[in-house]
């Protein structure tokens, strides 16, 4: 079968999946999500030693340690799927909410209901475990899911989307609700994104490149999240105790992450007392620092900052550092180099950290804490399927309610349009 032909009858299959997930109940929704977690545990050997072939080739080629790592399914990160799988179950289910009933003059009423996307493809590198955390959250929505890691994962995936598609079919719910795709073909990608008539939404999760090369080539909606190129403001009136801890902790926890501050930028005010501050911090763990012209002046060994360090996300030990005259300059900044990501401000004004929630227009926008919290379980969400930061039709963090659309429901009695 060749491989348009393998991909369409994957996606109708799914379509017609998700016509019948949509109409579970919570429980069975619940319920299957737990059968689904427990499955994971027992089947702990077998998905280890899928994985150890996936490891193994990626250490023949020669991929760098962190990369490595991040593809290794411990017996800690398959306990970590299942308990993400048991908490997805535990939340609030969307599915048939109204949010709304008004009544019009004629005395219809008119409402409207949440219902699931219908069918979401997600195309992935790296990490075998968004096979569990996006099936999850797509099957709690009510949706189908077409799964697409790359092929560097492929032995974690199919060994991972077995045990999960198994357990659906135990459960007498159909299969094709869940899809990996197992073939190497990279045409694999481009053909789905041509099944617009069958797949309502593609999320793509990994590299610039990645997302840049399906959001050129597909005909189904793309939620995009290029790059986060993270910002920190302290203004000249943050407590500096506070701001070192927080600037410490969005760069250092973990600086391969998307929410990690990638930039920082400090009022002149402050500057000479806290720029030399943060950057013994800062060098203490090793990181390395990129200063403007005018930073350069207060702390003399900073590597000098290019117009490439302010568009940069480093996903590394590596900080850009500029001292702004005020927060407009600041904001202005932000809006030139922002990736509408994840922006912070601190200050002890309240006025301005009014202002800066108002005007800063990323997706997620903090006053007093750390870049780090940008993210769907941090927020509240339980769980994420990814980040937007693209405003059709989600912004920020996406969770179980970003999974669905609304439709309009009418309830009348009799009455005719004259």
């Amino acid at each position: 079968m060749e491989i348009r032909e393998e991909m369409l009858k994957l996606a109708v299959a799914a379509q017609k999946a998700s016509r019948q997930m949509a109409l579970l109940s919570s429980a069975v929704k619940n319920e299957l999500l737990l059968k689904m977690a427990a499955a994971l545990e027992v089947a702990q050997d077998e998905l280890q030693q899928e994985n150890a072939k996936d490891l193994q080739a990626a250490r023949d080629k020669g991929m760098a340690p962190a990369m490595v790592d991040r593809l290794s399914l411990t017996p800690e990160r398959i306990k970590a799927m299942a308990d993400g799988l048991r908490e997805v179950a535990a939340l609030p289910d969307p599915v048939g909410e109204v949010t709304g009933m008004w009544l019009r003059p004629n005395g219809i009423q008119v409402g409207r209901r949440r219902i699931p996307l219908g069918v979401i493809g997600i195309i992935y590198e790296s990490r075998p475990n968004v096979t569990a955390d996006a099936a999850g959250l797509c099957l709690k929505s009510g949706n189908a899911v077409v799964l697409r890691g790359g092929s560097e994962a492929i032995h974690s995936n199919r060994a991972i989307g077995s045990v999960l598609q198994q357990t659906i079919a135990r459960m007498g719910l159909p299969q094709a609700a869940l899809q990996v795709v197992t073939t190497r073909d990279r045409n694999a990608v481009s053909e789905l994104l041509k099944l617009e008539e069958q797949i309502d939404l593609i999320i793509p999760r990994g590299g610039e490149g990645l997302i840049r090369f399906v959001s050129e080539n597909s005909r189904i909606p793309v939620i995009k999240h290029y790059k986060g190129v993270c910002h920190t403001y302290v203004d000249a009136a943050a407590d500096l105790q506070m701001a070192e801890e927080i600037c410490l902790n969005a760069k250092v926890q973990r600086p391969g992450v998307c929410n990690a501050m990638e930039t920082l930028l400090i009022h002149q005010d402050v500057a000479d007392i806290f720029l030399p501050q943060i950057t013994a911090a800062l060098r203490k763990e090793g990181v390395e620092l990129r200063g403007c012209e005018k930073s350069r002046q207060i702390v003399a060994d900073l590597i000098p900052a290019g117009e490439e360090d302010w568009h940069t996300e480093y996903l590394e030990l590596i900080l850009a550092v500029r001292v702004v005259e005020d927060y407009p300059q600041a904001k202005e900044h932000i809006e030139t180099y922002g990736s509408l990501h994840t922006e912070v401000i601190v200050t002890n004004d309240y006025q301005l950290s009014q202002q800066f929630l108002r005007e800063i227009n990323s997706s997620v926008v903090m006053v007093n804490t750390s870049s780090r919290f940008s993210d769907g379980n941090q927020l509240g969400l339980g769980a994420e399927i990814g980040i937007s930061t693209s405003k059709l039709h989600s912004f920020g963090p996406m969770g179980l309610e970003d999974l669905t659309t609304r439709k309009f429901v009418v309830l009348g009695n009799g009455q005719i349009r004259d």
